[in-house]
């Protein structure tokens, strides 16, 4: 996959689309695609390492467990999120390709 945007699932897929890019030692940057998904009820990630997120494409609403609200994401926006901060995608459109470039980081 040369191009962010290319090999794009149909606008209703059932999951998200997870695509590695790069992977080096302490480094890993993949595409995520979303398509109306969001986490489970409950769910938080809680990752040991770092996680810059960019929206490419799209929007969503990214909720932090320290936070009242939701961020509302929109294409450009970008959030660095520490280790073990805890968080969770509360939304993504459904029938609208969300696109996130995210890269993890030691």
């Amino acid at each position: 996959m040369p191009n962010l945007f290319a090999e794009l699932p149909a606008t209703a897929a059932v999951d998200e689309q997870f695509r590695e890019i790069l992977q080096r030692p302490g480094l890993r940057i993949e595409r995520i695609v979303s398509t109306g998904q969001s986490s489970p009820p409950d769910f938080w990630y809680d990752q040991p390492q770092g996680e810059w997120v960019l929206v490419v494409q799209g929007e969503a609403k990214l909720r932090f467990a320290d936070e009242a609200e939701a961020r509302h994401l929109r294409a450009g926006d970008y959030v660095d999120i520490p280790p073990h901060c805890r968080h969770r995608v509360e939304w993504t459109p459904a029938g609208q390709i969300t696109i996130w470039l995210a890269v993890h980081y030691d």
